[in-house]
């Protein structure tokens, strides 16, 4: 069983994640994003099974309601500025899939 002290180390580790994400998308460091979604990932894998038996009062349910408003905010302006660039590379292959491949990777 996981303390609450434990639990919220956790929630907290995952919004400063969030919000470095957030920092990564802002100065289009597009890679530095993914590798940190994989580390994103991985804390809330860790989160879930945490969450089985922990018992929390009104306070720490509100707190909890913070952090997570707090990683959904900064998911939500993740998005916004990773829509344009999804939209640019989807055009890239719209149509022409084959000949972008080739472009990318040298494909013959």
């Amino acid at each position: 069983m996981t303390s609450n002290a434990e639990y919220f180390s956790r929630y907290e580790a995952i919004a400063a994640l969030s919000c470095r994400m957030l920092m990564a998308a802002r100065h289009a460091l597009w890679s530095d994003l993914v590798e940190l979604q994989e580390e994103y990932r991985h804390l809330v894998e860790a989160l879930k099974e945490a969450d089985d038996g922990v018992k929390l009062d009104e306070t720490e349910r509100q707190r909890k309601y913070m952090l997570i408003r707090q990683i959904l905010a900064d998911d939500a302006a993740i998005r916004d500025l990773a829509n344009p660039r999804m939209a640019t590379l989807s055009a890239l292959f719209a149509g022409r899939p084959t000949r972008v491949l080739k472009e990318l990777y040298g494909a013959r």
